[in-house]
């Protein structure tokens, strides 16, 4: 029987990992809920060995829904619920409009349960790669208060957000790094191709060269002979880096350096107060209690010195000292989120004030994308003019130099 790993949260905000055997991820799911956990996670065991994990590197998601596919399907839910529609007839139209096989596919598997007489949230379970956990729950707090439509409303702005703001990074980081390839290939270009053509001629005159040509040169042999293999090298450090982050140690460690980083840190500082807020403001306007919704917050983070700011504020809210005095003591979160949250606990409207929260730093998050890429982009641009400018320099110290013999 294949074993599988998952992550759960227990009624008290624990988190909860192990292993275990079953028939599949479904039955590892109504396992979990059986003991009282909420699973969050659960996929095959691979294996912890790094020859198992090299030959078991998932390079795709197979079935599974992308992010945009979820986005859109819950988009189409949304609208068609709020159109009057029902249950069935809406899951009817994402299967026969749907233009992506894998959504045919799991759609038409989750209708094929709730048409069996499964609950929504029970069907979406049966497909763990399509649904993270923190839909699911949405779902089942939608389906027990009987309010699906405004559910699906919210998980529809919730996963627009997130792409919003995903997409907005990633289309402000092109221009910058293909800036970069460009300008890396250039200088390239100009010490493995153009340098090389004057070496013959200052050597059949003996020229004295400058001490700035015998560099570029020196530079410039290096690369021809030994480009491939940095590159290389290069590959093989990131990918046994990548590997290292599996371990927590590592990755906390990593995390928490990320967050110092000048310019950078700020940016995934912003970036992680968004994801948080707008999810435990989601979570808790549909009906999660605050524990389990800090808990499954939690698992969305990613960042792992943020996770421990988190888990540190399950602890203390266990006790009653609220959200935002443990968050603030861990100095992860930017204080524009503490403030808000706090204000939020003190007029006891934290789900409202979480999203507003949330709107005002993915907003602060664009604004600092865009000041990044206004600093980058001349950055790399002068640091090019300045690279190319010396080796054209260098060569014309050399080409005087010869005129000096001539004379």
């Amino acid at each position: 029987m294949p074993a599988f790993r998952y992550v759960a949260v227990d009624t008290a905000g624990a988190t909860h990992r192990g292993t275990m055997e079953a028939a599949s991820e479904a039955r590892v799911i109504e396992s979990l809920q059986r003991k009282g956990y909420i699973p969050l996670k659960a996929e095959p065991d691979r294996g912890a060995g790094f020859g198992s994990q090299f030959l078991t590197l998932d390079l795709g998601r197979g079935s599974a829904l992308s992010k945009n596919d979820l986005a859109n399907i819950t988009r189409e839910l949304a609208t068609m619920l709020g159109a009057g529609q029902n249950l069935d007839a809406s899951l009817r139209f994402l299967v026969e409009t749907a233009t992506n096989r894998k959504a045919i596919a799991v759609m038409s598997r989750v209708r094929e349960k709730v048409r069996g007489g499964s609950g929504l949230a029970t069907a979406l379970q049966a497909e763990p790669k399509s649904f993270p956990r923190l839909y699911v729950s949405l779902v089942q707090a939608g389906e027990a208060g009987g309010n699906l439509t405004d559910t699906f409303e919210r998980l529809a702005v919730l996963l627009e957000r997130q792409r919003s703001l995903a997409a907005t990074v990633q289309s402000a980081m092109v221009y910058p790094i293909l800036l970069l390839i460009v300008a890396t290939g250039s200088i390239t270009l100009l010490l493995t191709k153009v340098l090389p053509q004057f070496v013959p001629l200052f050597e059949e005159n003996g020229a004295q060269l400058p001490f700035a040509t015998k560099l570029l040169i020196a530079i410039g042999d290096a690369v021809g002979n030994y480009g491939l293999w940095f590159v290389l090298a290069l590959l093989i450090l990131g990918f046994g880096w990548r590997q290292a982050l599996k371990d927590r140690r590592v990755k906390r460690w990593s995390d928490g350096m990320l967050l110092k980083v000048p310019v950078v840190g700020s940016l995934i500082r912003e970036t992680l107060a968004a994801r948080f807020s707008r999810t435990l403001g989601t979570l808790l306007l549909n009906g999660v209690s605050l524990i389990s919704a800090l808990g499954i917050a939690r698992e969305t983070l990613g960042n792992l010195a943020a996770v421990d700011a988190v888990e540190w504020s399950i602890t203390r809210a266990r006790s009653g000292a609220g959200v935002s005095q443990p968050l603030n003591e861990r100095k992860v979160f930017p204080p524009r989120m503490i403030h808000l949250i706090r204000l939020g606990e003190e007029t006891a409207q934290l789900g409202q004030m979480a999203l507003k929260t949330a709107e005002i730093h993915e907003e602060q998050t664009r604004i600092s994308v865009q000041r990044m890429v206004s600093l980058l982009v001349p950055v790399i641009t002068i640091v090019m003019g300045l690279a190319v400018a010396f080796i054209i320099g260098a060569i014309m110290l050399a080409m005087l130099s010869l005129n000096d013999l001539a004379g």
